[in-house]
């Protein structure tokens, strides 16, 4: 089964996946900092992940990709 899967290291915390996602259950984590200083983003509840990949389309740091 596809799942969507976010490189926190590439993330720079832009916030476009965030907009971007139909169900709304993706965030930027403010509890976790990556090495560049951002706060990376991340699915709050993947039961309800449609994979359909509007966050990977969006993301200008390829830091989203859907994995088979």
């Amino acid at each position: 089964m596809a799942q969507v899967v976010f490189n926190p290291h590439a993330c720079k915390g832009c916030g476009l996946c965030v907009s971007a996602c139909p169900k709304k259950i993706i965030d930027l984590d403010s509890k976790a900092l990556n090495e560049k200083g951002y706060a990376p983003a991340y699915i709050k509840d993947r039961e309800k992940c449609i994979v359909c990949g509007f966050c990977a389309t969006i993301c200008p740091d390829v830091a989203i990709r859907i994995q088979e």
